[in-house]
C-alpha cells in the first residue's frame, strides 16, 4: 500500500515530535488539538498510500483530488492541531524570527502558494511531475509546505504573528479562488487531453483521458471552491457572532418588561 516507507517514516517523525514537544515544554493539550492532528497524520497516511496507488493508474481527477488533500485539508489540520506555545521556542528564536515573520505574512503566503499551483500545472511540468518520481515527491511536499503557509493569516496559533481580521480573511480567501479557476477552468474546458502522461495508456474504470481531464478540472473548480466557500461561510458567521458580542448596548432602548396579568393604566 505505501510504495514510500518515506511515508510512515514522516508521519512517525511528526507524532514523536509532538508528542516531544507536549513533553519537554509541558503544555496542556486541548482534546480538539490532539483529535485535530491526529486526523491530519491519518489523512497524510491516507493520501499517500491508496489514493497514490490510484494515481499510478493514471487517474488524472484522483491526482487533483490527492493535491486537494495536500493543500486544503491536512495543513489546516496541523495548524488546528498545533498550540502556539509548541511553535514558539522554534519560530520565535532568534535566528528563525525574521524568516518566520516573512513567510508568514499573507502576501507572501498567497503569492508562493499560487505560485506554485499555476507552475505545477503547466503542461510540461506536470508531464516531468508524472514522469520523474522524485520530483513528484518534492512537488507533494512543496504543496504541503506552501499550503501550511497559504493557512497560516487564517489559522495562526499565534498571536506574534497573527491572523488577519475577518475581513482580511474574507477577502484573502474570495483572492484564492482566481489562480485556482485560472488553473481549472481550461482543463474542465479543453477539447484535447492537455497532459501527454494520461494520453498514453488506457485508464481504469472505463474513463477516457478527456472525460477523466474533465472530472479533474471539476475537482479543483467546483470541489475545491464549494469547499473555500463553506470556510468562507465560517468565517462570516465568526465575523457576524463577534460584532454582536460587541455592540455597546445604547440606553434607553431596552423594552420594559411587563409583569404578568399587570395592564397599565389606559
Amino acid at each position: 500500500m505505501f510504495d514510500h516507507p518515506s511515508v510512515i517514516l514522516g508521519v512517525v517523525i511528526l507524532a514523536s515530535l509532538y508528542a516531544f514537544g507536549a513533553w519537554w515544554i509541558g503544555g496542556s493539550l486541548r482534546t480538539r488539538q490532539i483529535i485535530a492532528f491526529a486526523c491530519a497524520l491519518f489523512v497524510v497516511l491516507i493520501t499517500h498510500g491508496p489514493i497514490d496507488e490510484l494515481t499510478d493508474e493514471r487517474l488524472f481527477f484522483v491526482h487533483m483530488f490527492q493535491h486537494f488533500l495536500q493543500t486544503l485539508v491536512i495543513p489546516p489540520l496541523l495548524l488546528l492541531g498545533t498550540p502556539d506555545w509548541m511553535l514558539r521556542p522554534w519560530l520565535m528564536s532568534r535566528a528563525v524570527r525574521p524568516f518566520a515573520r516573512f513567510f508568514t505574512r499573507p502576501v507572501i503566503t498567497f503569492a508562493l502558494f499560487s505560485g506554485l499551483l499555476v507552475t505545477v500545472h503547466e503542461p510540461s511540468v506536470f508531464d516531468r511531475m508524472c514522469r520523474d518520481e522524485s520530483v513528484h515527491i518534492i512537488i507533494h511536499m512543496l504543496f504541503m509546505i506552501t499550503g501550511t503557509l497559504l493557512w497560516w493569516p487564517l489559522l495562526s496559533p499565534m498571536p506574534e504573528m497573527p491572523r488577519l481580521s475577518y475581513p482580511g480573511q474574507s477577502i484573502y480567501l474570495f483572492l484564492l479562488l482566481i489562480p485556482m479557476s485560472a488553473v481549472a477552468a481550461p482543463l474542465t474546458l479543453a477539447t484535447t487531453v492537455i497532459y501527454p502522461w494520461y494520453a498514453q495508456a488506457p485508464h481504469p474504470w472505463g474513463l477516457s483521458p478527456i472525460s477523466d481531464q474533465v472530472l479533474g478540472g471539476l475537482v479543483m473548480w467546483v470541489g475545491e471552491s464549494l469547499y473555500l466557500m463553506c470556510v468562507f461561510s465560517a468565517i462570516f458567521f465568526r465575523w457576524g457572532g463577534r460584532d454582536d458580542r460587541d455592540r455597546p448596548v445604547i440606553p434607553g432602548t431596552l423594552l420594559k418588561v411587563v409583569p404578568p396579568h399587570h395592564h397599565p393604566a389606559l
